[in-house]
């Protein structure tokens, strides 16, 4: 391969890489906005703040399910095109949430944007194995990742902070701008022309999909190390973003009393995770999954019980711990799914990503009890007690595991 193929190659490998994360951080910009905007809401809409919240509820579920079909489409057509596609539809949606004057319409057009905003996460890491050397693939993944916490943070600080000053239509409208903005950036970087390496059929004829596309399910969910890497993402994002939710009900009561702005700059300690995720690709490599998984779960729970000092620094810093924990056990499972997964990739992602989703819209209601019962300290408890069977996951899988992914660079 000549110099000059090398560095297109290079050049084609950044592009994918930088589309894929900017996409990622308009998809969860407009996912978790109406988490910083929820007093807004039920203003505007003359609602309960408390049914306010099914905003989200509704599009993370329609989120986890669509996931798999969008696994099945970019298996069958190429990634691309239903990436795009989506992310077009999804400016159209926030254009209509301008212009919707009931609750149970905002309802809808949250459910339907859940459909729109699973396409990113449904094909990016099979798009990234597609494409990229396996060298550049747990670089990727972590930028990826980092990616997905920037847009999460900022979703959550823009609704918080624009509510302060702006109507309903407003914020959608800066909203919508940033993410057109978004969106056309994306479709100038992603590579014009991508290889679908990992479709093993040819095209049906005559239909999009056929029953034998649904066995690349099969095959994942029949692989007993696949179920427990899901079965980790579940777990450990059913901590992570059901206590970010209860710790805000926490500090707005006394004797924090924090307002609904201040409340949202806890949601600056998943920074702590972005970086985490950025550096997890060279860490396993040095270090190994084994140790560093083990060591991020430590994480996650040591931040929890400091999170009963209940003082705000001290909450602050239990937070940064946890953040931390969590989106390097994310990255790394992202990761080793695609590498994993030799075929029906995207499929493998999906099923991994719907566990995530549906653990964290089963954490509210699992843990909302403890809530009830014992406030902050409960929830605690509660994600102690999940967190316990989460190492019990991490133990077994990854019991086997080298010290090193060098001394056994095939073990998947």
């Amino acid at each position: 391969m000549s110099l000059t193929d090398n560095i297109n190659n290079k050049n084609k490998e950044v592009r994918l890489i930088w589309g894929l994360s900017i996409a990622s951080v308009v998809i969860y910009i407009n996912l978790y906005l109406v988490q910083g905007i929820l007093p807004l809401i039920a203003e505007t809409f003359d609602v309960d703040i408390s049914h306010s919240t099914l905003l989200l509820s509704v599009t993370s579920f329609a989120m986890a399910f669509s996931l798999l079909f969008y696994a099945l489409l970019s298996d069958r057509v190429g990634r691309k095109a239903p990436l795009m596609i989506s992310l077009y539809l999804l400016l159209l949606t926030d254009v209509l949430m301008i212009f919707v004057t009931d609750f149970p319409s905002l309802v809808l057009l949250r459910l339907l944007q859940g459909v729109l905003l699973a396409a990113v996460p449904a094909i990016a890491m099979a798009y990234f194995k597609d494409e990229l050397s396996q060298a550049s693939m747990l670089k990727a993944g972590g930028v990826y990742i980092a990616a997905n916490s920037i847009g999460g943070i900022s979703g959550r600080l823009l609704g918080g902070a624009l509510s302060l000053h702006l109507h309903w239509q407003q914020v959608i409208l800066v909203i919508l701008a940033i993410s057109i903005a978004g969106v056309l950036l994306v479709h100038y970087l992603l590579p014009n022309t991508t290889k679908l390496k990992s479709q093993e059929e040819p095209k049906a004829r005559g239909c999009m999909f056929r029953a034998e596309d649904l066995n690349g399910f099969v095959v994942h969910l029949r692989d007993a190390k696949l179920r427990q890497i899901y079965l980790v993402g579940g777990l450990a994002f059913l901590v992570m973003v059901n206590q970010f939710s209860f710790i805000q009900l926490h500090l707005m009561a006394a004797p924090f009393s924090w307002g609904r702005f201040e409340v949202t700059l806890i949601f600056l300690c998943y920074l702590s995770g972005t970086w985490a995720s950025y550096h997890s690709g060279r860490w396993i490599k040095r270090f190994g999954r084994r140790a560093l998984f083990r060591l991020s779960l430590l994480l996650m729970f040591l931040g929890s019980l400091l999170t009963l000092v209940d003082t705000g620094v001290f909450i602050c810093v239990g937070f940064l711990m946890t953040a931390f924990g969590f989106f390097f056990i994310h990255s790394g499972c992202n990761a080793w799914v695609t590498h994993r997964a030799k075929r029906h990739r995207a499929k493998a992602t999906s099923l991994y990503l719907c566990s995530y989703y549906l653990g964290a819209a089963l954490g509210g209601p699992l843990l909302m009890p403890f809530w009830h019962h014992w406030g902050w300290e409960g929830v605690v408890l509660g994600s102690s007690l999940v967190m316990a069977l989460l190492s019990l996951v991490l133990l077994r899988l990854t019991k086997d595991e080298p010290m090193t992914l060098s001394a056994h660079a095939s073990n998947s």
